[in-house]
C-alpha cells in the first residue's frame, strides 16, 4: 500500500518551559496533543519517545547561527534540507532572502517528491487580495508559496475552498467572511482535519501551514494563545480520529519558537517539537536533530 503522510507545520511554535504564566501549552486543556503524546505536552526539558507509532523529540532550529531564528530561513530549510541560515550567514524574515530563491526552485519537497512520481498537495486557499498583491508587488511571497509554485502548482484560491478542495489558513474559515466572502461556509477545526485525511485518497503528501500562532506569540496575549493552541487541539483531533496509522503518518514541527514563551515579544531560541504519529514511525532516523533533516528524511521513507 502507498504510503500517504499528513505534515503540519505550525509558524512559531518551541518547546519552552513548564510554566503557566508564560507558556499557553500549561494555561488550558489540549486533549488531542496529550493523546497523542500519550499524555504528555511539548516542553524544553521533555525526552525523546519513541514507540511503535509515535516519535517525539525536541530538535535545533537555530540552525548554528546567533541570534533569533525567523520564518523565512527556517522555512527554507525545513522544506528543502538544507541550512538557510549557513548559506546566508545569518537569520532572516518573515521572507527568504533573494540568495535562497534558486534553492528552494531546486530542492523544496514537493518537487523532489514528484520527481520520483509522487502527488503532492498544498492545502492552505488564498483570497484574490493576496493574488492581486503579489501580481502588483506589494507583496513577497513566503518559502512555501514559492516552493509550491516552484513546484509548477497553482495555489488553492476562493473557489477551491467554496468546493471542499482546499483549507482555510485559519482553519475554520472564518475570516473569509470578513474578507466579503460569506459564501464560505465556517466549519469545525475537528472538521478541518478530517477533510486534510480526505486528501490522503488523492494525494499521497499533504502539507498545510498554520501562522496565527506566531501571530499570536508576538501578541503576547495568553487569552489568544490559548485560543489558538485549543484550535489546533481540535484539528490534530480531527486528523487522529481519521487516520490509519498502519498507512498514514501525521508529522507535526516548526520553524522556531514563540507562542511559548509570552514573556517576550520575539522569537525564541527554543528548540522546536517533532511529532512523528503513524507508520513513519517504522522507518523513521531516530538521529534527527534539526529542522533541516526533515524534508530528507521523510523523502527518504517514501523511497524505502
Amino acid at each position: 500500500m502507498q504510503k500517504k503522510v499528513i505534515m503540519l507545520f505550525l509558524d512559531g511554535v518551541g518547546a519552552g518551559r513548564k510554566n503557566e504564566k508564560i507558556n499557553p501549552f500549561f494555561n488550558t486543556k489540549l486533549p488531542a496533543i496529550r493523546y497523542v503524546l500519550d499524555d504528555g505536552i511539548p516542553h524544553i526539558k521533555m525526552r525523546e519517545v519513541c514507540k511503535r507509532n509515535l516519535y517525539y523529540r525536541n530538535i535545533n532550529a537555530t540552525l548554528g547561527i546567533d541570534g533569533l531564528p525567523q520564518s523565512g530561513t527556517g522555512q527554507t530549510s525545513l522544506l528543502c534540507g538544507l541550512n538557510a541560515s549557513k548559506i546566508i550567514g545569518k537569520h532572516f524574515g518573515p521572507y527568504p532572502y533573494s540568495t535562497l530563491i534558486d534553492f528552494i526552485r531546486e530542492y523544496n519537497i514537493f518537487s523532489s517528491l514528484q520527481r520520483y512520481g509522487f502527488k503532492t498537495f498544498y492545502v492552505n486557499a488564498y483570497p484574490p487580495k493576496y493574488f492581486e498583491y503579489i501580481q502588483r508587488k506589494k507583496l513577497r511571497r513566503t518559502a512555501t508559496t514559492l516552493a509550491w509554485t516552484f513546484a509548477g502548482k497553482e495555489l488553492n484560491d476562493y473557489r477551491t475552498l467554496q468546493n471542499n478542495e482546499s483549507l482555510s489558513s485559519d482553519i475554520t474559515g472564518e475570516k473569509w467572511n470578513a474578507l466579503g466572502f460569506p459564501k464560505v461556509k465556517e466549519i469545525s477545526p475537528e472538521s478541518a482535519g478530517k477533510r486534510l485525511v480526505s486528501f490522503l485518497k488523492e494525494y499521497d503528501f499533504v502539507f498545510y501551514e498554520y501562522f496565527y500562532t506566531d501571530h499570536a506569540g508576538h501578541s503576547q496575549s495568553m487569552d489568544l494563545a490559548v485560543k489558538e493552541l485549543q484550535k489546533v487541539d481540535g484539528l490534530i483531533s480531527g486528523i487522529v480520529s481519521s487516520l490509519d496509522v498502519n498507512n498514514m503518518t501525521l508529522i507535526i514541527t516548526s520553524d522556531h519558537g514563540n507562542i511559548e514563551d509570552l514573556g517576550i515579544k520575539t522569537h525564541t531560541r527554543n528548540p522546536v517539537p517533532l511529532i512523528v504519529y503513524g507508520e513513519m514511525c517504522k522507518y523513521l532516523n531516530t538521529k534527527i536533530k534539526s529542522i533541516t533533516q526533515i524534508s530528507r528524511e521523510i523523502i527518504n521513507f517514501y523511497n524505502k
